[in-house]
């Protein structure tokens, strides 16, 4: 970062043979320019991760993604350029790399529908009208809850997000843009268990699908070893025990405890700046009740006011500029109605 660069080049002043320093946005920027650099991961939280991702594109280096905002609030932007650049956008994301994985040797149109799986967060087995009813009367145990996850430790915003199913929203949303898949022929499942990754359902009604320990090493590695596999041995990556593995279960997930869902087929049907908003609202709201600031309800609240203000602003045909105002404009408007006083629902203590 900026602060951290300036007090490295002063600590490298007077040095015979001094480095070239190099550092904050530009810095990134001249990074993913070097010709030694092959592929450059996109890994930047947030928006600011956009500009250095593009000059990579320009570039003509390969991206491996590991940042939504590049194709959620980016994506009517950066496709075109990656398009236009003959540039590869290669996923990080386990959901992702296992629909990369299975469309490998796909001739074109062969993809039909993509099945997203989801391993339903903290509140999967909880009735809604308990959820509600712990919102009213012990809101503290519910963002306990939310920030829990039954499968793995993610991180406290990543596990809300999972609770509150704004994960696969957001997932849809990339797809999209990754895929060209239409909304219609994006579906989402709950699979509890974490084995089966994603799937995609061909032309001819085949289901293929990719299957591992949820681990996010090797989405990861493949994103960086594509097209060819890297030997792994079994003390590096257990093999699957199918029979330890057990039943792998599906059911359909309830709209009603995740209007995020409902949003997300939303927001990506309008298209344009609304994708972007969506995210960046998310991003406020959950950083606002993990600050215990509002309660659990009202993350889906405050993204809906956020949408429903911004579709008289709904910019189609974004610039990069736009996206990034934009980004910036529901994080405001979501902090501006919390600060309001409009919201009824019950802080944790």
């Amino acid at each position: 970062n900026g602060e951290g660069g300036v007090a490295l080049e002063e600590a490298v002043q007077g040095m015979e043979q001094r480095p070239e320093m190099m550092y904050g946005r530009d810095g990134m920027v001249e990074v993913v320019r070097d010709k030694d650099c092959g592929s450059v991961i996109a890994g930047s939280v947030g928006c600011a991760g956009l500009p250095p991702t593009v000059a990579a594109i320009e570039a003509g280096k390969n991206i491996c993604l590991a940042n939504k905002e590049t194709l959620i609030a980016g994506g009517p932007a950066i496709v075109p350029l990656a398009v236009k650049h003959g540039v590869k956008i290669l996923p990080a994301d386990s959901e992702h790399s296992a629909i990369f994985q299975c469309i490998q040797g796909l001739p074109e149109g062969a993809l039909r529908r993509i099945i997203l799986t989801a391993s339903g967060g903290a509140f999967r087995d909880m009735p809604l009208e308990e959820m509600r009813r712990l919102a009213e009367v012990d809101p503290a145990a519910l963002h306990k809850k939310a920030t829990t996850h039954p499968n793995w430790d993610m991180g406290a915003k990543i596990t809300c997000d999972s609770a509150t199913l704004m994960n696969k929203a957001l997932e849809v949303i990339e797809a999209h843009y990754l895929y060209g898949t239409s909304y219609d022929n994006i579906d989402v499942c709950v699979h509890p268990q974490s084995i089966i990754h994603s799937m995609v359902e061909t032309a001819d009604s085949s289901v293929l699908a990719q299957l591992g320990w949820p681990d996010m090493r090797l989405p990861i590695l493949y994103t960086m070893s594509w097209p060819n596999r890297v030997e792994c041995s079994e003390v590096t990556w257990p093999r699957l025990d199918f029979v330890k593995m057990g039943d792998l279960t599906f059911r359909a997930p309830d709209t009603e405890k995740y209007p995020s869902l409902t949003m997300g087929y939303a927001a990506g049907r309008m298209g344009g700046t609304m994708t972007g908003v969506f995210s960046a609202a998310n991003e406020q709201a959950v950083a606002d009740f993990l600050a215990k600031k509002i309660g659990y309800f009202d993350i889906y609240r405050v993204i809906e006011l956020a949408m429903e203000a911004h579709k008289n602003e709904l910019v189609l045909d974004p610039t990069l500029d736009d996206i990034v105002h934009y980004d910036l404009w529901a994080r405001e408007h979501v902090r501006k109605t919390v600060a309001s006083g409009v919201l009824t629902q019950k802080c944790p203590a």
